[in-house]
């Protein structure tokens, strides 16, 4: 069974708005290009896939680095949560309908770790009990706005460890507290 885990990198202030924190410290994007190498594969929100699909095409600005992050994101499989897309990109499967469903028989049939990006798609995931790990990664800036990295419900969270990455780059790690009970319903649409 596969694990669900909602990974982002946010600011101190709780903003998980990519464009204004900008791009990883050299050595963070490593550590985030071993970490996509070694996934099962990753769930999106439209939002947040139409940002990622950037690596989808090589640009002659990139570095070897850059395309290092490209060749293993490429590779993996994703699921893209939308009821506006018709179509996505390569290897990468549009969910739509009973999205629950989908992602719990998702959950069934794979093993290993899926990364779930976007914060309003982790919010209806967390209401339906299917995440199963947070991971903050907090960058010391403060944005002061933006999208949150929790928009909207705030599971009941029990800490289980934190770590330095690089560059004053923390991770914070986080399970659901099950003793606390929780939503079950997930909401369909376009999340980001």
């Amino acid at each position: 069974m596969a694990n669900f885990v909602y990974a982002l990198m946010q600011s101190l202030d709780g903003y998980a708005d990519h464009m204004k924190l900008g791009p990883p410290a050299p050595a963070v994007f490593r550590h985030f290009t071993a970490q996509v190498r070694g996934l099962t594969g990753l769930i999106y929100g439209r939002r947040a896939y139409e940002i990622m699909r950037y690596w989808d095409e090589d640009s002659p600005d990139w570095d070897a680095e850059d395309r290092e992050f490209a060749a293993a994101w490429q590779t993996q499989p994703k699921w893209v949560v939308s009821r506006s897309l018709k179509s996505v990109g390569p290897n990468a499967t549009p969910v739509a309908g009973d999205v629950e469903k989908i992602l719990c028989r998702l959950k069934a049939e794979r093993d290993g770790e899926i990364h779930v990006a976007g914060p309003v798609l982790a919010q209806s995931m967390s209401e339906a009990s299917l995440i199963d790990e947070y991971r903050l990664y907090i960058r010391p800036v403060v944005l002061g706005g933006g999208q949150p990295f929790f928009a909207g419900y705030r599971p009941p969270l029990h800490f289980v460890g934190g770590d330095l990455i690089a560059d004053d780059v923390i991770r914070l790690s986080y399970v659901p507290d099950l003793s606390r009970g929780s939503p079950d319903a997930l909401r369909s649409g376009d999340a980001n």
